[in-house]
């Protein structure tokens, strides 16, 4: 549905012109910069809930519409609008983002204002890029994102924060410039930049495997898929608490909502052609991945390579769908895939920032991430233990936690195309509890290891806050994931409908 009321813009645009309104207040306002970014945070918050409740479920066309024209020679316009793949996305990106500007309230004290703007001008371009619907909008938002996160890790990052910046922007910059000679190619075709436009473009099979290559390349690194994950362990390792939970839980989102946004409705039978491809990138990811992760000493690395692992069940149910297509033409099966992908790409979210922020609160008591520095923790701070084995559990996919929902789905998707596609993906219930228990346990249970882990003091009012509203929603997600499914189901089928009928 088209609105008067231009909400989508109102939530690109106010955390972004706050952000740069904060930076404004310079060194000698800290508290002013946090408070302002706290209220700029909730209210964007606020205003995006509007998008859940106002939500059309029995359409799948685009909803909450903006179209201005922007540069006519070339046929480039301001168009904004989303559907049930990319709202759930928008609202969580709002949510996380308050989290995190409540997770750095006292634990940045060096150039605070430009911490909070940063990372407020980060959720409007994240915000930007689900819901753009012109191509050059779209690669304008996909690009500017990497600036306010390459200076939160390079400003307030590890010791070795500058080789990890370089490498997180050198790694999605050059994946990215072949996504734009894609959108040139597709605009001299089509004469417009519209995403919508390039979804009905008739393109030749070649085209198509080069466009689909091109994407690949954009995407996967985002995700980040094997072998082009390597930056993202570093990037987590160095980055701030609130740069690995934003990176872990929107930005890596973003890589998998562009395979559904462009691969596979504008080049649906390469996507088919090559989806063994992108199927085998995901299992190996979730299998060897896994493994190593299970040898790392470092807690950050750990859950960064656990969430190269989860991702890889987003792109394994996007890609199945063909799979399942051509085995059985069940496109109930299809569907479960993509859906389960989606829920998988959402409850990753609030799991991977919730372990993120939980190893943040040790970090910031002890100034430590190897693990064999801890042990004992539960004696000392035994609410923070709760949340803890809460999340880790939820990481391995614990039934009643959101990260059972997405990996069930997924693996009885896998069934519908080939038993060893599930036998494979199965294996990461196995692995998932392998790392997420083994890491639990060396932290938070036994005697207590040493003076530091007993000087320990358990978590505050905010940071109960914060672990309290992940944890319920890693909870609801897993026990009533109805609402969710309810809303990507139009969009899902639509996919599934255009895929379909390019093969006819």
């Amino acid at each position: 549905m088209t609105t008067d009321f231009p909400i989508l813009s109102l939530l690109i645009w106010l955390p972004i012109l706050g952000g740069f309104f904060t930076l404004a207040a310079g060194d000698r306002e800290p508290w002013g910069a946090r408070t302002t970014a706290l209220i700029v945070s909730v209210l964007t918050f606020l205003l995006s809930l509007p998008l859940w409740f106002g939500f059309d479920t029995g359409t799948a066309e685009m909803q909450f519409t903006e179209a201005v024209s922007w540069i006519e020679r070339y046929n480039v316009w301001y168009r904004l609008g989303v559907d049930g793949i990319s709202m759930p996305l928008i609202l969580l990106t709002t949510f996380t983002t308050v989290l995190v500007v409540l997770a750095g309230w006292r634990v940045i004290r060096r150039h605070v204002p430009q911490y909070m703007g940063s990372f407020l001008i980060m959720e409007g371009l994240m915000i930007g890029v689900f819901s753009a619907l012109d191509g050059v909008l779209f690669y304008l938002f996909w690009e500017g994102m990497l600036i306010p996160m390459f200076l939160i890790i390079g400003i307030w990052g590890g010791p070795r924060r500058v080789y990890a910046t370089l490498k997180f922007f050198l790694y999605t910059f050059l994946g990215s410039v072949f996504m734009l000679v894609a959108l040139i190619y597709m605009y001299f075709k089509s004469g417009s930049f519209s995403i919508l436009d390039f979804h009905t473009l008739p393109l030749g099979m070649t085209e198509q495997v080069l466009i689909f290559l091109a994407f690949l390349l954009a995407f996967a690194v985002k995700v980040p898929m094997w072998p082009v994950h390597t930056w993202l362990p570093d990037a987590h390792v160095e980055a701030p608490t609130g740069g690995s939970v934003i990176l872990a839980a929107i930005m890596l989102k973003i890589g998998g909502y562009g395979f559904l946004r462009f691969s596979l409705p504008i080049t649906p039978d390469a996507s088919q052609a090559l989806d063994w491809l992108v199927i085998a990138l995901s299992l190996i990811a979730i299998v060897y991945i896994g493994f190593v992760a299970i040898v790392q000493e470092d807690m950050k690395k750990l859950i960064a390579y656990s969430s190269i692992a989860h991702m890889g069940f987003a792109t394994l149910g996007f890609f199945l769908a063909f799979a399942i297509l051509e085995a059985s033409g069940s496109l109930q099966g299809a569907r479960l895939g993509i859906e389960g992908g989606m829920v998988q790409m959402v409850s990753h979210g609030f799991i991977s920032g919730a372990l993120f922020l939980c190893i943040g609160v040790l970090y910031d008591r002890m100034h430590t991430r190897r693990i064999a520095d801890y042990g004992g923790v539960m004696n000392r701070m035994p609410l923070f233990a709760g949340f803890m084995v809460l999340f880790a559990m939820a990481n391995s996919g614990l039934p009643g936690t959101s990260g059972f929902i997405g990996e069930f789905m997924v693996v009885l998707a896998s069934f519908k195309a080939s038993f060893w596609y599930a036998f494979l993906a199965a294996t990461t219930l196995i692995l998932g509890a392998a790392y997420s228990l083994w890491l639990v346990k060396r932290v938070i249970f036994g005697p207590v290891a040493n003076e530091q882990v007993a000087a320990l003091e358990d978590i505050d009012r905010r940071e109960g806050f914060i672990l309290g509203a992940l944890a319920l929603a890693v909870l609801a997600l897993g026990i009533w994931p109805d609402p969710l499914l309810e809303v990507m189901h139009a969009s899902v089928q639509n996919l599934l409908d255009h895929v379909m009928v390019s093969k006819l």
